[in-house]
C-alpha cells in the first residue's frame, strides 16, 4: 500500500499549485488498461481489451490483473477522499473506456456471448455504483477475485459528480468456447474502418451512453474521448483538408445529441485528440488531432476538422450536411 499512500501525498500538492483553477478532475483514466500485462510484465497489445485480460488473468497469471484491478479501485476511492478534503469544490469523476458490444449473428449463442462481454463492461462501473463486481464476473472468474470488505465497498462507493466515457466503436462478438472463461472473442466489423481498423459506427456513442446511464444512474456523463485516426497530409498549399474526420465527428455528435434528447444526462463532448500525439503502442504512426503536427519541426496547421469543430464550438450549432 506504499504506493497508493504516496499518490494521497501527491494529490496534495494540487490544492496549493492549481487548487485556485482545476474544478474538474479525474482520479483514473481508463482503469482498465492498468491491469493488462502478461506474466513477467511484459505489456499485452493495445488492441486487446479488458475482457481478454480477464481470460488471461484467470487461465495464466493466476489472477494478478484481478488484483491489481481491485488495487486500482481502491486507490480510487482513497484519492476521491483525499481530493474532497483539500479541493471541497472540485467536481471529481472517474473515466473508463465502453464500446457496445453485438453479437455477430443472431443466434441464441452469440447473442448470449455478446450478452457476456457487455456484463464484463461493468469491471471497474459496478464496484462504484453497485458496491461489487458484476455477478457473472465472479461465476467466471471463482475465487481469484477479490472480495471487498465493509470499509472497502464504502470507500470505492463514494459518489462522484461525473462519468467519463471514452468511446470509438463497437465490438462485434460471436461464441467461441476456445476462448475461456468467457467463451466469447471479437470478429472483423462489416462496416468501413479507421486506421486503427476500429468500424465506423456513430449510433455505439448513443448505445453506450444509454447502457452506461441505464446501469449506473450518474449525476452527469461527460464523453472525455472520441475520434478517429486517419492518414492525411497536407496538399501544396499546406492545407489538411481531412473531411473522413470531420465527418466522423460530425455523426458522432449527432448521435449523441440524440441520446440527450432521449433523457441521457450528457454535459460535454471532448474530441480526441487536439493534436496528433504519441499513440501509445503504435507512436506517431497513427494521427488522432484535429491540429496536424509536423513531428520533425512541430508546427502546427488547424486542419480542416479542427476549423470545423472550432465552429461548432463556438455556436453551439451542428449542421449535418
Amino acid at each position: 500500500m506504499k504506493r497508493i499512500d504516496v499518490k494521497r501525498e501527491l494529490l496534495g500538492t494540487v490544492k496549493g499549485n492549481d487548487g485556485d483553477i482545476i474544478r474538474y478532475l479525474k482520479d483514473r483514466f481508463e482503469p482498465g488498461l492498468k491491469p493488462r500485462q502478461r506474466p513477467k510484465g511484459k505489456l499485452k497489445g493495445i488492441a486487446e481489451d479488458c475482457w481478454q485480460a480477464l481470460a488471461l488473468a484467470v487461465a495464466v497469471a493466476r489472477g494478478e490483473s484481478l488484483r491489481a484491478g481491485h488495487t486500482l479501485l481502491l486507490s480510487h476511492g482513497m484519492a476521491v477522499e483525499r481530493l474532497r478534503t483539500i479541493l471541497p469544490d472540485a467536481h471529481i469523476g472517474i473515466t473508463v473506456d465502453l464500446w457496445p458490444q453485438h453479437p455477430a449473428t443472431d443466434s441464441q449463442e452469440d447473442r448470449a456471448a455478446a450478452g457476456r462481454m457487455s456484463e464484463f463492461n461493468g469491471w471497474f462501473l459496478d464496484p462504484i455504483y453497485r458496491g461489487d463486481y458484476p455477478p457473472l464476473m465472479r461465476d467466471h472468474a471463482g475465487g481469484l477475485l477479490p472480495e471487498f470488505t465493509p470499509d472497502q465497498r464504502r470507500l470505492v462507493q463514494q459518489p462522484l459528480d461525473f462519468l467519463g466515457v471514452n468511446n470509438y466503436s463497437r465490438a462485434i462478438i460471436r461464441h467461441d468456447p476456445g476462448h475461456p472463461p468467457i467463451q466469447a472473442s471479437h470478429v472483423p466489423p462489416p462496416g468501413p474502418v479507421t486506421e486503427m481498423g476500429w468500424e465506423i459506427y456513430p449510433d455505439g456513442i448513443r448505445e453506450i451512453l444509454h447502457w452506461v446511464n441505464d446501469r449506473c444512474s450518474p449525476p452527469a456523463i461527460y464523453i472525455t474521448e472520441n475520434g478517429a485516426a486517419f492518414h492525411d497530409e497536407p496538399d501544396e498549399a499546406g492545407r489538411v483538408d481531412d473531411h473522413q474526420r470531420r465527418a466522423f465527428i460530425r455523426d458522432h455528435l449527432a448521435a449523441a445529441h440524440r441520446a440527450i434528447a432521449e433523457g441521457v444526462p450528457l454535459r460535454g463532448y471532448f474530441a480526441w485528440s487536439l493534436l496528433d500525439n504519441f499513440e501509445w503502442a503504435h507512436g506517431y504512426t497513427k494521427r488522432f488531432g484535429i491540429v496536424r503536427v509536423d513531428y520533425h519541426t512541430l508546427e502546427r496547421t488547424v486542419k480542416l476538422s479542427g476549423e470545423w469543430y472550432g465552429g461548432v464550438a463556438r455556436t453551439g450549432l451542428l449542421q449535418l450536411d
